[in-house]
C-alpha cells in the first residue's frame, strides 16, 4: 500500500509564531440591535449582535433572572466554495460553537439576577480563515456589553450586571513549533490545536486542546497556554479600547 504523504507544513510570512494578526473590533456597527461589534482576526470576520428580548425560557420563569444565549452559523460564501445552509438540523459543529459562545459570554456575569430578560447573541461569520469561534467569542464580548449598557440607559436595570469581560484565542503546535491565532493553512495541518477562552481577571473559562497528528506534553501544554496567555491580554486591551471609542 502507498503510504500517504506528510501534510506540508506553511511558513509563516510577514508574521512572528508568537503574534496575532491584526485585529480589529467595529463597535455598534449595526444599526438595529442593542448591541453589535464586527470583529477580525486577519482575514476572519465575524459580525457579533446582540438583542435584548422580554422574557426568558420556559424553565427559567417566575424567578425573576435572565439568560444569556448565543447562535452562530457561517455565511454560505465564507469560504473558498459555498457551504449550504444548516436549516433543517444544525451541525455538530455549530451546535458545538455557540455552545462554547454562550458559556463565554455567560461568564461575563456573576449571577443573572438582572430581571426576566433575554440576551440573545448571533454570532455570523462573513469571511472565514481560522480562528472564527474565539473571534466570534472576543466580538461578542463587545457586544453583550452595550446591550446592557442600553438596558441601563433605557431604564430596564439599575445597573449592568458585567463584572468581567472574556475573549478567545487560538494556539497549536504546527510542524512541532508553537504557533499563535493559526490561519486556515495552519489549523488543517496542526500536530496540536487549541482554543483557549479566559476572562480579563485571568481565570479560564475554556481550554479545548486536541491532539490532531500527534500527543503533547505538560511541557508544551504549559507553553501553548503562556502563549495564549499573553494574547488574550492584548485581546482585553482591545476590547477596552473599542468599548471607550
Amino acid at each position: 500500500m502507498e503510504a500517504k504523504p506528510e501534510p506540508s507544513v506553511p511558513p509563516r510570512v510577514g508574521r512572528p509564531l508568537d503574534a496575532m494578526r491584526p485585529v480589529s473590533l467595529e463597535r455598534g456597527i449595526a444599526r438595529h440591535p442593542e448591541g453589535s461589534c464586527l470583529v477580525a482576526f486577519g482575514a476572519t470576520r465575524v459580525l457579533c449582535t446582540a438583542s435584548v428580548e422580554d422574557g426568558v425560557p420556559a424553565w427559567r420563569r417566575g424567578r425573576g433572572e435572565g439568560w444569556i444565549t448565543a447562535e452562530y452559523a457561517m455565511l454560505p460564501r465564507a469560504t473558498k466554495t459555498r457551504t449550504n445552509r444548516e436549516r433543517a438540523q444544525l451541525g455538530g459543529r455549530t451546535q458545538e460553537i455557540q455552545r462554547l459562545i454562550g458559556r463565554s459570554v455567560r461568564a461575563m456575569l456573576d449571577d443573572f439576577r438582572f430581571g426576566e430578560y433575554t440576551v440573545k447573541v448571533d454570532c455570523d461569520v462573513l469571511d472565514a480563515d481560522g480562528g472564527t469561534r474565539t473571534a466570534a467569542i472576543t466580538g461578542a464580548c463587545v457586544a453583550v456589553v452595550d446591550a446592557f449598557e442600553w438596558m441601563v440607559r433605557t431604564g430596564r436595570i439599575p445597573v449592568s450586571p458585567v463584572r468581567r469581560r472574556v475573549a478567545g484565542v487560538s494556539v497549536g503546535l504546527v510542524g512541532g513549533e508553537p504557533r499563535l491565532d493559526l490561519e486556515y493553512v495552519e489549523d488543517v495541518v496542526a500536530d496540536v490545536d487549541m482554543n483557549v477562552v479566559a476572562t480579563s481577571e485571568g481565570r479560564f473559562v475554556e481550554v479545548q486542546g486536541t491532539g490532531e497528528q500527534s500527543s503533547f506534553d505538560r511541557r508544551e501544554l504549559d507553553g501553548l497556554l503562556d502563549l495564549a496567555g499573553a494574547a488574550l491580554q492584548s485581546l482585553d486591551r482591545a476590547q477596552q479600547a473599542a468599548l471607550r471609542g
